[in-house]
């Protein structure tokens, strides 16, 4: 049974920072691109950042510069480094593998908020 659990989520100011986490569970990790989605209200659930199996990682371009996504092959976990938050990066953000039609997390939420 393929598990993905986010965690690392919650309330932040505007200028600061958070991690996500993904832990990954039931997969051969190593092998699968991962990605971070997120989904605002009123929303369609969007492509945040992605890193292939090989380590190669790609932005959607409101997030370059500010968030970096990376992965531990060992600990089966993908990370969200997330840093100069705005309010419109406010969402829940899900943990992704496989690609669209692949494998979700139940999602953590984000609130970027003075």
């Amino acid at each position: 049974q393929v598990q993905l659990v986010e965690s690392g989520g919650g309330l932040v100011q505007p200028g600061g920072s958070l991690r996500l986490s993904c832990a990954a569970s039931g997969i051969i990790f190593s092998r699968y691109a991962m990605a971070w989605y997120r989904q605002a209200p009123g929303k369609q659930r969007e492509l945040v950042a992605a890193i292939t199996s090989g380590g190669i990682t790609n932005y959607r371009d409101s997030v370059k510069g500010r968030f970096t996504i990376s992965r531990d092959n060992a600990k089966n976990t993908v990370y969200l480094q997330m840093n100069s938050l705005e309010p419109e990066d406010t969402a829940v953000y899900y943990c992704n593998a496989d690609g669209r039609y692949g494998y979700w997390g139940q999602g953590t939420q984000v609130t970027v908020s003075s």
